[in-house]
């Protein structure tokens, strides 16, 4: 593949991230969405249905992490990366999903603050941006020896 073409498909992946995010209360249910906007520190948590919002945070987690798999493998070409970002993604996703329902469940007693966190590792691709640095420096050693 041209190197013209992956830039394209990169811009295209990107782009439909900005996508996701600005469409994100239309495609998801997620009422933290209002909750952290507005008053949260003075206001009661809304009523969730934990489920329904769990299934969603998968569903979106899981189409940022097929476009974050989908811009490593354009930018980098390498397998080892692809499945290395992969296996990461769902063992991040496994362990986050579990502290997050446990503190939805408990209305976040123990403060704001790591649930909003917890949130938005789950609901934006943040790891994109820790995991493309990484692969490059690794890259950039991988040359030097």
């Amino acid at each position: 593949m041209s190197k013209k073409t992956r830039y394209i498909l990169v811009f295209l992946l990107v782009s439909l991230l900005f996508v996701i995010r600005a469409f994100e209360s239309d495609l998801f249910y997620d009422p933290l969405i209002v909750y952290f906007q507005n008053d949260y520190l003075y206001t009661k948590m809304p009523e969730v249905d934990l489920w329904r919002l769990a299934v969603n945070v998968l569903f979106r987690y899981t189409l940022n992490s097929l476009i974050t798999i989908g811009v490593i493998q354009l930018v980098f070409e390498k397998k080892r990366f692809v499945k290395f970002a992969g296996f990461f993604l769902m063992l991040a996703f496994m362990l986050l999903i579990v502290v997050f329902v446990f503190l939805v469940r408990n209305e976040f007693e123990q403060g704001y603050l790591f649930p909003f966190y917890v949130r938005r590792f789950l609901i934006h691709p943040l790891f994109l941006l820790l995991l493309l640095p990484a692969f490059y420096y690794q890259k950039l050693n991988k040359n030097k020896f």
